[in-house]
Formats: structure tokens, sequence, C-alpha cells
């Protein structure tokens, strides 16, 4: 193949237009040349032109080309050359593999001496052009004195080449490589570099890119020292990337930054761990912003074909990763990407579709299991065998289905149906969320005794009372598994540190002597259940007096059960252990570990095995704790103007007069007002995943006397409302009947 066959065309490497002053004069001796970047259009005009007009045009117009030298192509084993292609005519990259630098780097193979390369010589760094200080004085006089030439040249040089950007931001100019916790870069100055350049002159703008696409080229060619990490960990957080125009740069950019070797990434991932929310934030939104304009552009025309650049997305996600590592650690090395690997990326309504979609399947697989089975035994197939049935009694609901569940605990993850025994009717669908919604009235009642209802907190949690059996905190997470299998909405009210022991571990231990529930907790958790032992806790903590002398304290704690008090050591021989200045940190972590993890743990296991009973999949990986709490409670923000859009009518039209009165009074409602309603017609005061369109909201019209209430069947969201005659009279009767219904407001 000849060298011309080898050249990518004109069109593959998009140029950045700026005109640079003459070279650096007095440099070291001169580096290897870099291929040429030549303008396609008319040269850029001499003076440096002020203000940033927009997006850089010359992405999508300037043709380029690429010559690199024979020599260095000849001379590697493996050639790759990094095109950045052209928005319109692109040609495919070579594919990179995760570990391709290492084995490009170290041979395990033994060379004979006279093979041997010559060991490298440490690169000697350049020196830091500039302090912090000096570069925000020449800023401040170049927006004076509108001669930008000193900052153009600060970033000319800064970020000509990886050591050059490396140099720059060092702490310590003559200090090397050495600590995973610290990147040894003054992000202050990062920080002053990056604002100060979207107000500078459009050709300083385009001289940065261009200098990223020169260091990019550099380092694509290797070898890279440990020192070059600092500068990927700073161009990533370059805010020009913002720009749509920028990302065929800031894709091969993700791309070797996705390709370095794993040790890389545990210094990237910790160094990223440092940085503040403020600049956090806009780079984890950068990432996810260029994922979702790739796969949904508003103009397609500005991107290259997806099947040009397919690895633009794996690239951006294996990048995110890094900002969660574990994840990356897990499947990172998968050679088919899915977005199931990189679940923050995901949003919770296309998690709730994931755990459907993967509910449905295992229903069907179960179903087709249970039918093959009956075939065989040359036996009937009955509809029946295909659901999970539930048959129990309105006067013995709880018993009733704690034994059907325990029965049929094979049949658990098949479509549930459930019928209440001596009464008609066919389940489809209300019956069920009827029998869920009596059902955790039941269990949750205060004298039924198994949850103590926390009245400053407004949720329920675990009593401590020991006893013989736990099914019942079994049946409770069976029933929450079956609501988040069958998509059904529980008004439940635990704090969130339930749904983080729910998944602590999220895949059900093999070794059954293996703790589960157990999770690391702290004051935060224990004040969104106790608040005000919480405090209590927190004073002891900033207590400057003697806490020994003033509290008089011991690591023993003591509860009521039955109308007994009973003591417990928080440790071995607690109870002659005084707290003390010095080991009051022990005592309050000992104690809320006590409270929400040790003194439970018992009736914590069984709910934990009975959710998991039903919700086991790989699926539930994808949650994160409080999106557990979203599936199964729903969202407590309200969009009342939602809701007025997607409902439904039977009777009326939305254009008739009760229509308009009742939206007129429902928009003008608080906001416990507006909870209450929606508690009085779905039984839950809380929105499903999906939002207000998922609820189905029905208002029928009630041809009674205008003198009735308002009445609710809360197993379909129905609202059925007389036709009344003015606003004033709808409110009042309204206000009435969402604010004395019984309960969940079942007839």
């Amino acid at each position: 193949m000849s060298e011309a066959d080898r050249v990518p065309s004109p069109a593959a490497l998009p140029a950045v237009a700026a005109t640079a002053p003459e070279e650096k004069k007095g440099k070291e001796p001169e580096r290897e040349k870099l291929p040429p970047i030549v303008s396609a259009g008319a040269s850029a005009p001499a003076g440096l032109d002020r203000g940033f007009k927009g997006q850089i045009s010359t992405f999508s117009s300037v043709i380029s080309t690429v010559n690199q030298k024979k020599e260095a192509t000849e001379n590697r084993s493996s050639p790759t050359h990094l095109v950045f292609p052209n928005i319109k005519n692109v040609r495919d990259l070579p594919p990179i593999s995760l570990d391709v630098r290492q084995k490009q780097r170290i041979s395990t193979d033994p060379l004979s001496s006279e093979m041997k390369a010559p060991v490298l010589p440490e690169p000697i760094l350049p020196v830091q052009p500039k302090t912090m200080k000096d570069f925000l004085e020449d800023v401040e006089k170049a927006k004076s004195s509108g001669d930008w030439k000193t900052v153009y040249d600060f970033y000319l040089t800064t970020f000509d080449s990886f050591p050059e950007l490396s140099a720059a931001f060092k702490k310590d100019a003559s200090a090397s490589f050495n600590t995973i916790e610290d990147s040894g870069i003054n992000a202050k100055f990062v920080n002053a570099v990056y604002d100060a350049l979207l107000n500078t002159p459009q050709d300083i703008q385009k001289t940065v890119l261009k200098g990223i696409i020169n260091s990019l080229l550099q380092d694509w060619k290797g070898p890279r020292t440990k020192d070059d990490l600092r500068a990927y960990f700073i161009l990533l957080q370059n805010p020009q990337f913002n720009n749509t125009s920028t990302y065929v740069i800031y894709a091969h950019l993700l791309r070797q930054t996705a390709s370095l070797v794993e040790a890389d990434h545990h210094f990237l991932a910790h160094w990223f761990k440092k940085l503040s929310q403020k600049r956090f934030k806009p780079l984890v939104e950068r990432l996810l912003q260029f994922i979702s304009l790739r796969l949904f552009p508003a103009k397609p025309e500005e991107f290259p074909p997806i099947s040009k650049c397919s690895w633009w997305i794996p690239s951006a996600s294996k990048v995110l990763a890094l900002l969660k590592y574990h994840t990356w650690q897990s499947f990172g090395n998968s050679h088919r990407f899915s977005f199931c690997q990189y679940p923050f990326v995901i949003s919770i309504a296309a998690k709730k579709i994931i755990i459907q979609r993967d509910s449905e399947q295992q229903m069907i697989s179960i179903a087709r299991q249970s039918l093959v089975d009956k075939v065989s035994r040359r036996q009937r197939p009955d509809m029946n065998m295909l659901f999970l049935n539930m048959k129990v009694r309105r006067t013995h609901l709880v018993s009733d289905s704690l034994d059907e569940l325990t029965r049929k605990r094979a049949d658990l993850k098949k479509k549930l149906k459930v019928t209440f025994v001596g009464e008609a009717g066919l389940d489809m669908g209300g019956l069920t969320k009827e029998w869920f919604l009596l059902l955790i009235r039941q269990i949750f009642h205060p004298d039924y005794g198994i949850f103590t209802y926390h009245k400053d907190s407004y949720c329920h949690w675990f009593s401590s009372f020991k006893c013989d059996n736990y099914s019942e905190f079994r049946l409770v997470g069976i029933l929450m598994g079956l609501a988040v299998y069958n998509s059904i909405t529980l008004d439940i009210r635990f704090p969130p540190c339930c749904y983080k022991k729910l998944l602590s571990p999220p895949i059900v231990p093999s070794d059954q002597n293996t703790p589960v529930g157990i999770c690391s907790v702290t004051t935060d958790d224990l004040c969104q259940i106790m608040p005000e032992l919480a405090h209590g806790l927190s004073e002891l903590l900033s207590y400057e007096g003697n806490v020994e002398e003033d509290f008089y304290s011991t690591f023993q704690v003591f509860q009521e059960e039955f109308g007994i008090i009973k003591s417990y050591n928080l440790k071995p021989g607690g109870d002659k252990i005084p707290v003390t200045n010095q080991n009051r940190k022990e005592y309050v972590q000992l104690y809320i570990d006590f409270l929400l993890n040790k003194s439970i743990y018992k009736q914590f296991a069984a709910f934990y095995y009975g959710f998991h009973s039903v919700c086991a999949s790989n699926a539930l990986m994808l949650l994160r704790p409080e999106e557990v709490e979203i599936l199964v409670c729903g969202s407590p923000e309200l969009d009342m103007h939602a809701l007025q859009r997607s409902t439904q009518y039977d009777g009326y039209a939305k254009t008739d007069l009760t229509i308009r009165y009742f939206w007129d009074v429902v928009l003008g409602f608080p906001l416990d007002l507006q909870k209450k309603l929606l508690h009085f017609t779905t039984g839950s005061d809380r929105v499903p995943v999906g939002g207000m369109a998922d609820l189905n909201f029905k208002i029928s019209k009630n041809e009674t006397s205008t003198n009735w209430l308002p009445v609710a069947h809360t197993c379909f969201n129905q609202l059925c409302l007389p036709p009344y005659k003015s606003k004033k009279d709808l409110k009042q009767k309204l206000i009435i009947g969402i604010s004395n219904s019984e309960g969940f407001g079942l007839e």
C-alpha cells in the first residue's frame, strides 16, 4: 500500500483557524513536527477579533489534512491514526480496546540485547510560565487596553502540549508526581483560566482548541508519563466542550481517556472526587448532554453519522463511570456496550420500564414452565395456573394473606390476581389495588404492634419487640416486592434509611450466615426517624463541658418492651464504661447502630428476604435507595396542571362549567389540600414514577343531588362529581369530602 493510500482524506481533521504570532524564540530543541493543521478557507485576519461569536464555525466548514511522517508510521508495530472527522465526510477510526495502551507499552516477550530499546530518560518538564496573580493581572490589562497578545501567548504556550499544560498549573513546579489523593494541580488557577477563556477573543479560543488537538496527537503516539494524567484531568474540565461545534475534539479526548489503563483510571477517579460541587456538576452535565445530543441531535447535520462514530457514546459513558468508579470495575471490560452497565446515566422513568420488562419476562417464563409441567403430567391446563391467585376473607385479611403467600411461595413471580371470598367480581386491577390498600392499613395500624409510628417524622419504623415469629415482617417485604413487581404504588411511610438497608446487599447472598440489611448509619439517618433523639446526640458531640461528670452516662441503653424496661450494652462491659469527651463519638455511633441495625436485625432480615423473594433480579442493581422508594411509594412532587391535561371524563366534557369550576378550585388549593385530593381519589398523595399521566385519573358525572359530597373509587383513581351549579358550592363540598374521608376513602 502506498503512503498516499494510508493518509486520511483532506476532510479528516477539523481545523481551528487562528492567527498565531511568530513561534516562540529561545525554545528547547525543536520537537518532532506535528501534523500541520491547514485552514481550508481564507486565512484568518491579522488582528485578534474581540468577543466570542457564538459557535466556532470552522468545525463545520474548514477542511484540513494530516501528513504524518512516513518514518513514524513504519516504526510502529500497530500504526494508529488519530483522525478528527469532518462533520459531513467521516472516516472510521481504529478500534481501541481498553488495554491497548498497556499492550503497546508493556511487552512480556523476551528480547535480545540487540533489539532492546534504550530506556527513555525522564522528560524535562517546562517551567511554569505564570502565576495565577500574574495571569489575572494580564487579563485585566487586556480588557482595558484591547491588546490581548500577552494573554494569547499564555494560552498558546499552556495548551501546546501535555507537559506544558501540566507544568502551567502545578502547585509546585519542581514537584514530581506522587499521590493518588492529590493531583498536585492548582484548582483555583485552572478555574480562573477557564472562566476567563470564554470571555476572550475568538482567536484565543480557537488557539486553545488547536493546542488540544496537537496535544492529543502527541499523546496518541506515546509513550506517556504519569505526569500527563494531570493534562487529561485539566482538559476534561474545559467549558468549551459545552459547545456542540467542539464535540469532535471532545469525543477524541473522551476516547483517549477511556482507553487509559486501569491504574490511571484509579488516579483520575480519586482526583475527580476532590472537585468542588460547583465544578463537578458541570463536568457530569457536560457528559450527559454529550450522550443525549449524540443520541437525539436537534440538528443531525451537526454531527457525523452515528454509524461512523459509534464509539462516541461508549467512550463518554466510560469516562462518566470514572465518577462512579465501582461501576467501571464491574462492567468496564465488557465487550458489548449497554446503558444498563452505567445505571447513573438512566432516568428513574427508564429504570421503571426496564424493571417492568424484566418482571414481564419473568412472569412469562414462570407461567410457561408451569404450563409445560402440567402438560408433561398429562393434566388439563388451567388458566388459573398462570397467575398468583389470592383468595382472602375481608374479616381475616392479614392471616389469610399470610397463609396464601406462604402456601404459594413458588408463584410469587406470576401475575397477581385477588378474589375476596363471598364476593362476585373479576379482578381487572381494582381488587388487587384494594387488597394492597386494606392490608397495608391493617398491618401499619399502631394496635397491630409490628411498626411504630413517629409523629415528629411522619414515618413508621420497625418495632424492636422480640417475638418468636417474624412472618408478618416477611409479609410486608413480600407486599412491597409485589407492588414493585406489579407496578402498584403503596401508601407507605418508611424513612430513606429503610431503602438503603433494603439494598444492603442488592443481591441476596448465597451464604445464609451472611448478615443482610446492615448498612453504615449516621445522625442524619437517625434524624429522619427520631429527630429529637438525633438532636440530643448532636448536642452531646458538641458539648464543651465535662461529658462524664455532667451527663453521667455509660455505654448502655434502655428500652421499654411490653411495660418492662430492659437494658442493653453497646459494647462488652458497656454498663461499666463511662461516656467521656474522648469516647463520645464512639458512643453515639454505637447507639445509632444499635437503634437502626442491631436492635431490629431479625425483624428487618425477615422484611429483606420477603422483598427479595419477589424482586430478586439484576434489574434491581440499577436502582439507588431513593429510587426504590419512588418505585414503591411514588414521588412527592405534584403537578396539578399535568393532571388536568391527562384527566379523562365520563359524562362530562372538559369545557363543561362544572369541570371548569373544579380546576379553578383545585389549581388554587394550597399544597396540603391538593395532596388530600390526590389521597382521596387514588389512596395515596404521591405520584407514580411516570408522572400524573400514569394515574389514569378520571372524573365521572354523578347524577345525584348537588347536596351530596363527591365520591371516590380509589381502586380506579376515579372521582364522581355531582353537577354543582356554582364554584363556591363545589369548593365547599370538595373540601369537606377530601378533609373528612376515612382512611383510604374506599367504598
